[in-house]
């Protein structure tokens, strides 16, 4: 098992400031202490790009009861499981809705081909620690990995990120894949990817909602590791984030390319980071505790009978 690498620690703590917001003397993020639970503003100036022009999630609409939405600000980014997809269909409509912006990782990032994968099928360690893709289980209703690059440039490896949004039957299955997930880094503290990468070393930490460094989601894990890839002399960084959401899921890979120097490799985890809680922000706004159904005055019956017909 390897040490807590610098850069994910330094991603542990922009998590935890993913949950600051500016006060109201403007001052940065990353200069005060823990406040929202429900903005995604940087620790940094690095990630300000992606974050410039985009709506604030946590301000109230027109009309709002401010007190409601200074409440809010205490809960984590989630689906509540009764506005979660029930059926295959639904789930594959709502992966596929989801718009993520290559630039929420970064500047200069773009999407890469492929670009989707299959939504019936997901990725599994098998016994051997090697990742294969198999169909989903019962437990899961669909499950889309997006891939977006950051092309090398000036002696610098690319910087490639893979985030999957997965829809689980129920909040119980979504917390047990959390817990497969924290497993396998202890059962398989070295894996292999595909054919021509493998990961050594995997260090997994994992809080849930209201300790340690968690000011984002309902639970979130961590792993990093190094990267062997054939043909690239040295380790490469490593690094994977797993967000839930009530009976959803989010996570993102990076691999950092060689010529990154330590200080570009933790602000590049951050930003992929933040990435990862703007798609967290994006699902809350559909189905979180203030999410208002798009009919105003549409009433439960009326989904119940939608989801029957």
């Amino acid at each position: 098992m390897t040490e807590w690498r610098p850069v994910v620690a330094a991603v542990a703590g922009t998590l935890l400031l993913a949950g600051c917001t500016s006060g109201a003397d403007g001052g940065s993020a990353g200069e005060g202490t823990k406040g929202s639970a429900r903005g995604t503003s940087g620790s940094d100036g690095a990630g300000s790009s992606a974050s410039a022009g985009a709506a604030d999630p946590t301000a109230p609409a027109d009309g709002a009861d401010p007190s409601a939405a200074a409440a809010a600000e205490d809960e984590p980014y989630t689906m509540v499981e009764e506005r979660a997809p029930r059926t295959r269909s639904e789930a594959v409509a709502f992966v596929r809705g989801l718009t993520p912006r290559a630039d929420n990782f970064g500047s200069g990032f773009r999407k890469a081909q492929p670009y989707e994968s299959d939504p019936g099928e997901w990725a599994v360690l098998d016994e051997d620690c090697v990742w294969q893709r198999q169909p989903l289980p019962d437990t899961a209703l669909a499950s889309l990995t997006r891939r977006f690059e950051l092309p090398g440039s000036e002696g610098k490896g690319p910087v490639q990120v893979s985030m999957t949004v997965t829809v689980h039957k129920d909040t119980t299955a979504a917390r047990r894949d959390m817990a497969v997930s924290l497993e396998e880094a202890l059962r398989c503290p070295n894996q292999r990817l595909n054919a021509t990468e493998q990961v050594r070393g995997l260090y997994s930490r994992a809080d849930p909602f209201s300790e340690a460094r968690n000011g984002v989601t309902d639970d979130d894990l961590i792993e990093s590791g190094e990267l062997l890839v054939d043909g690239i002399k040295g380790a490469l960084p490593f690094d994977w984030f797993k967000y839930r959401l009530g009976p959803v899921t989010v996570a993102a890979t990076d691999r950092i390319g060689a010529g990154h120097t330590d200080e570009e490799a933790t602000r590049i985890a951050s930003q992929v980071a933040q990435g990862v809680a703007y798609t967290a922000a994006e699902i809350d706004s559909i189905g979180g505790n203030t999410a208002r159904d798009d009919a105003e005055g549409k009433d439960s019956s009326d989904d119940a009978e939608a989801r029957d017909e």
